[in-house]
């Protein structure tokens, strides 16, 4: 595994260096909801430094905020994790490490480095003052030490009203980092948690609960994105000021954003509460549980975060890089199989009524590993609807028409003569005759057909249910038009098609659909009701906006 961004070099210093051994870092996601395609560069940054560099890797659930967190999101965090191939050393919880952030913040009260306030929340904010303007101290910065451990305890012993109190870290009101204006460090919050029940009514704040999970956990780097970059000071006075043995390094990165995708949890679990979509695994979502219900191979995830690099700045990137690497794997990866999905009936009226073939076809050949497969050629089958028109086609049309011949994939040479209409005077069926001389593999070479198109026999065939997906929000630009409103009415196409009828697939089989793009089998479908989802096209289809 090559890497090469600045992140790998400041770590390589300081094992050169001795002042570490190796590196150890975690990732600490909030399971307050599933997680996403901007998440997988911190989640495999962390993985592959620490497994470069000799350490380890921890996944810690930042589970300080009881009222929006559910073990629902923390066993499906943990899911998306293990798909993606990064394994963790130790499985960790915020609140593993209650009772010792708990004595911690009574050293600091000690110390005379943090104090119990009165203000409400929204006075707090006004205290604080802004950019230009200093914060003012609250009155109650300077209760004695007796008091404020008095006031402290209260809090833990549930002897105050939930917002009534807050501990703070007493630090400088005039700083310019307003986050080093007496930060609020704990808060009283009556709420029954997933992994402590009802033992704390007090929880800490995040700003103060993870640099001591850090310090204990012995990571070496906590590697973040930008927008924790104006807390690294309180982080390290965190540290400092509680007295940990062991100091870890906060390192900001770039954070990953997608184009026209959304990821806000706020947003996606309105989508789900409102039925827009068909859980926090949506294909159309770019939640890593979507992309895996979508068919999206994690080492391609993998690929796409390693070719991005590791800005230090955030940027924007277009998911159709990663449908490049999607292909690229599937590829290879996928067997091919014939399926129809705008069935349209053809006849080969001068076919035998009462004969099967069987056409030997590789499953793959890029990868002889796959084999071949047998499948079955008779009087009838079905092609594309868009693969014949009735009109003269133009010079460049490559498929079906009356009086143009074609061959059927590994089959025939056939022309169509007619076609059948409904009273609708829609086609319903096309007659054609074919050529028994030019078989597939005969060597036959007299003429060049109009094209070569795939096919399903007619009678020894699979029905299936096929999803097509496309952006699910139309507009990201204008703020005034309500979420529900910019949602893309086609995002989801479903198709009834048909299959080979050899083809006893498992939810997350991946296929090739011949001519067409790949397609994963759905968790939803059974063998009586097989369901695909299209993962992509075989060529991208993204098309980059125009200069207004």
């Amino acid at each position: 595994m090559e890497v090469n961004h600045f992140i790998n070099t400041i770590i390589e210093e300081d094992i050169r260096s001795g002042k570490h051994k190796r590196a150890i870092t975690r990732f600490p996601p909030e399971p307050n909801g599933l997680l996403h395609l901007g998440h997988a560069r911190a989640i495999i940054t962390n993985y592959t430094m620490a497994k470069l560099h000799g350490g380890y890797f921890n996944l810690r659930f930042d589970d300080t905020n009881p009222v929006k967190e559910e073990i629902e999101f923390v066993e499906g965090i943990k899911n998306d994790i293990a798909w993606l191939g990064c394994h963790w050393e130790n499985l960790l919880f915020a609140s593993d490490y209650f009772e010792e952030m708990y004595q911690r913040a009574l050293l600091l009260i000690k110390k005379g480095d943090a104090f119990v306030c009165d203000l409400s929340a929204e006075e707090i904010r006004e205290y604080r003052g802004d950019f230009t303007t200093p914060g003012k101290e609250s009155p109650y910065r300077n209760r004695s030490i007796e008091e404020n451990l008095a006031l402290f305890i209260g809090m833990k012993d549930g002897l105050y009203d939930d917002g009534s109190r807050v501990l703070r870290a007493k630090i400088d009101m005039a700083s310019p980092n307003l986050n080093m204006r007496d930060p609020v460090i704990y808060r009283i919050q009556r709420a029954h948690h997933h992994n402590t029940g009802d033992d704390w009514c007090i929880y800490p704040m995040y700003d103060y609960a993870h640099p001591i999970e850090d310090a204990i956990e012995g990571i070496t780097h906590s590697l973040c994105s930008l927008e924790f970059e104006d807390h690294r000071p309180l982080y390290d006075w965190v540290v400092e000021h509680c007295e940990m043995e062991k100091v870890p390094r906060q390192i900001e990165f770039g954070k990953l954003y997608i184009a026209r995708a959304v990821t806000g949890k706020r947003y996606i679990k309105k989508l789900v509460e409102d039925g827009h979509v068909m859980g926090w695994d949506d294909p159309r979502l770019i939640t890593l549980s979507g992309l895996r219900r979508r068919g999206v191979p994690p080492m391609a995830i993998h690929d796409f975060i390693h070719a991005l690099g590791l800005p230090k700045s955030q940027g924007e990137t277009e998911l159709d890089m990663l449908w490049q690497f999607v292909r690229s794997h599937l590829s290879i990866e996928a067997p091919r199989t014939f399926a129809v999905i705008n069935p349209l009936k053809l006849v080969i009226d001068n076919y035998p009524d009462d004969v099967v073939e069987y056409m030997d076809i590789e499953n793959n050949r890029d990868n002889p590993e796959l084999g071949s497969r047998k499948i079955p050629f008779s009087k009838t089958v079905y092609i594309e609807r868009d693969d014949f028109i009735e009109e003269k086609p133009n010079k460049k049309w490559r498929r079906l028409a009356l009086g143009i011949e074609v061959r059927l994939m590994y089959g025939y040479f056939v022309t169509a003569q007619s076609v059948v209409k409904d009273e609708d005077g829609n086609i319903i069926e096309v007659h054609c005759t074919y050529d028994p001389a030019t078989r597939s593999g005969s060597g036959f070479n007299d003429r060049k057909p109009n094209g070569n198109i795939h096919w399903v026999d007619g009678t020894r065939n699979k029905k299936a249910e096929i999803r097509l997906f496309d952006e699910l929000v139309l507009d990201f630009e204008d703020k005034d038009v309500p979420f529900a409103d910019k949602l893309n009415p086609d995002s989801l196409i479903v198709k009834h098609g048909l299959v080979e009828e050899q083809m006893n697939p498992q939810p997350g089989d991946a296929f090739q659909f011949t001519r067409d793009g790949y397609y994963v089998v759905d968790k939803d479908s059974t063998d009586e009701h097989l369901v695909f989802n299209r993962v992509v096209g075989l060529k991208s289809s993204y098309k980059p906006k125009q200069a207004k």
